[in-house]
């Protein structure tokens, strides 16, 4: 008997007329200023780039002065270290203004120009300052220690110069770091080659939805058209946008393969015992967090599929299937929202961690921190970015939906953790672990759901959010543990000699995705195509990042259930301590301080209780409500 889909309610909140205009904004200079972010903070011109570009171009070779030199004294020490950091913050300045500028539309050869001009002082910095970590080993522990407590300057850097004295095994001498680091030039080459490729020459195609409306599928129409409460249009979407990139799977193939290959190349140089290990070593995450992680999700699996079988019920679908995945399961439930009000809702959602965060984010995005809307050549998603002692910086695709309300509160998490590091802590230690930085946009994402499901008692609407989300932590704690299971498996190929071409990363990727959703069993049916949707996520060229949004998922939602629980400022001040550390302390020790210790199951077992218990209300709420 086909399931009924029996709830439908209309939640849709009238665009303004400046978002309709906006959203029909055909290039950047149809967008108000309000909308884009003041790259001006940064630098006024382009000439003043340029200007600053060719001043830190000049000072690198003097650098060389120090080489030798460290080991003379306290002062020398002092001197040289805090040369090499002065240096170190105007360069990254020179590149977060270069590769925003790019990215606000990639077809623009100048800015691509400054971007690779950055990258190429970046390279030149690295390797004009090679010698400092093996001169620093070379001085030994006792030695490093005994200058820190003869000198007070040097007291900002003890963190910094402790995680380089934990690099004595994979640290080689001074001319052969000299050309690793010579040889990052071509680190980028395999994934900057993509971002232009899928941003600037990608030719995505053109659909005709059932209504008659044509649309022109790049990446930001996907994201918004596979929402579609029509399921022809969603399979229209779903198959002409996956048919355009197996077109190109050959050519994605080889932008993946060698940007793999440089992760290899760095492994084989420093003396990692894998790629895993090299890319957690930063963060000084053992591998088995890693292992135990895609181990948990695989014996969770069953509560997955509990909720695909969930979705299918909701939906009044026969048999669930791919395309099915990102539409709304109650009917007509379409939440759009202006920027204005995206923001409020975010800021509303946020007053739990106090008046200071919020006036703080407030001023953020009073004072442009944000780059809202898609454009043509605009680099696709949403990141967080900042300068010390500047401010962060947003860029989003905004088109009005609620899940990009929830995306704009995940990139504000990122902002404002890196606001507190920045203003609390000395340029050495300012930057956090990658370990801990999804922490605070997940944190963020679950304050938003909980406001929003404190303002509605209507049912269908009470529903829909669960069901939001119920799939925010389908797509992070099994989709994102997905992408990191199939990382591995390349990188592991690839440090055993095997060839990485683009129809076997499909054929791996389309194997897992018919484990994770069950096509077997009939859970979810996944059409082969869509195994070349590995060529559409780009964090497959950051090194095993993604499996940090699962792990920070159970931190945050634990985190978050504390300090709502909390009648005490307590929790959220311990929280908002963690956000203040930068890389003060490394990232496993913060996040146990803050009540989640990630060398266990813990926390995963207790984000999986929470998805169980959320699918218990909404299957309450289904008996309890009529058929309509």
């Amino acid at each position: 008997m086909k399931p009924q889909a029996w709830f439908f309610v209309s939640l849709a909140v009238s665009m303004s007329t400046a978002l309709s205009a906006t959203a029909r904004a055909t290039e950047r200079a149809d967008v108000p200023d309000q909308y884009k972010w003041n790259t001006a903070d940064l630098y006024p011109t382009e000439d003043a780039w340029a200007k600053a570009k060719d001043s830190v171009a000049g000072r690198i070779p003097k650098l060389a002065e120090y080489q030798g030199q460290l080991g003379a004294s306290a002062a020398s020490f002092y001197t040289a270290v805090s040369a090499l950091m002065d240096l170190d913050l105007e360069l990254s300045h020179l590149a977060t203004y270069a590769s925003m500028r790019s990215d606000e539309d990639t077809r623009v050869s100048k800015t691509r120009e400054m971007k690779q001009s950055a990258d190429d002082l970046a390279v030149k910095f690295a390797a004009a300052t090679a010698f400092i970590r093996p001169e620093i080993l070379a001085l030994g522990e006792a030695k490093v220690h005994g200058f820190v407590a003869a000198d007070a300057r040097l007291k900002p850097f003890a963190p910094w110069l402790d995680d380089i004295l934990r690099y004595a095994p994979h640290t080689l001498s001074a001319a052969e770091e000299k050309v690793a680091a010579e040889a990052a030039i071509m680190a980028d080459g395999g994934s900057n080659a993509y971002t232009t490729f899928t941003n600037a020459d990608l030719p995505y195609p053109d659909a005709v939805l059932s209504t008659g409306e044509k649309i022109h599928l790049d990446a930001s129409a996907y994201t918004r058209y596979r929402a579609s409460a029509v399921r022809a249009d969603r399979d229209l979407v779903f198959k002409t946008f996956w048919s355009r990139y197996k077109d190109f799977e050959r050519t994605l193939g080889s932008t993946l393969d060698a940007n793999v290959k440089t992760h290899v190349f760095d492994k084989n140089v420093h003396k990692y015992a894998s790629c895993l290990e090299a890319a957690l070593y930063n963060s000084n995450v053992p591998v088995t967090v890693y292992s135990q992680l895609v181990k948990d999700v695989h014996a969770n699996l069953p509560t997955l599929h509990r909720y695909l079988k969930l979705r299918q019920k909701m939906m009044g679908v026969d048999q669930l299937r791919y395309e099915d995945l990102y539409a709304p399961i109650v009917g007509k439930a379409e939440l759009n929202y202006t920027p204005e009000q995206a923001k409020d809702l975010v800021l509303k959602a946020v007053e739990p961690l106090g008046e200071q965060y919020v006036a703080d984010l407030k001023k953020g995005f009073e004072q442009r921190w944000v780059d809202f809307m898609p454009t043509p050549g605009k680099k696709s998603g949403a990141y967080s970015t900042g300068a010390y002692g500047i401010h962060p910086y947003q860029l989003q695709n905004y088109t009005g939906l609620y899940e990009e309300v929830s995306t704009l509160a995940h990139e504000a998490g990122h902002s404002m953790h890196t606001f507190l590091s920045d203003k609390n802590q000395p340029y050495p230690t300012h930057d956090y672990k990658i370990f801990v930085a999804e922490v605070a946009s997940t944190l963020n994402e679950n304050l938003l759901l909980q406001y929003m499901l404190s303002k509605t008692t209507d049912t269908a609407a009470r529903l829909f959010l669960l069901g939001t989300h119920i799939d925010g932590l389908r797509t992070t704690l099994f989709r994102q543990t997905l992408f990191a299971e199939f990382e591995l498996k390349i990188h592991e190929m690839v440090e055993k000699g095997e060839p990485l071409v683009g129809e076997k990363l499909t054929e791996i990727y389309r194997s897992l995705l018919k484990e994770y959703y069950g096509d077997a069993a009939g859970v979810c049916k996944v059409d082969d195509l869509y195994g070349v949707e590995w060529a559409y996520i780009p964090h497959f060229y950051y090194d095993f990042y993604v499996y940090q949004y699962a792990t920070s998922i159970t931190a945050s939602s634990k985190i978050a259930a504390d300090i709502r629980a909390d009648k005490t400022p307590k929790s959220r001040d311990v929280y908002l301590k963690m956000l203040s550390s930068g890389s003060s302390r490394f990232p496993l020790d913060l996040l146990k301080d803050a009540g989640a210790d990630l060398t266990t199951s813990g926390p995963f077992n207790a984000a999986i209780a929470e998805m169980n218990a959320t699918m218990d209300e909404m299957e309450k709420l289904l008996v309890e409500t009529p058929k309509k």
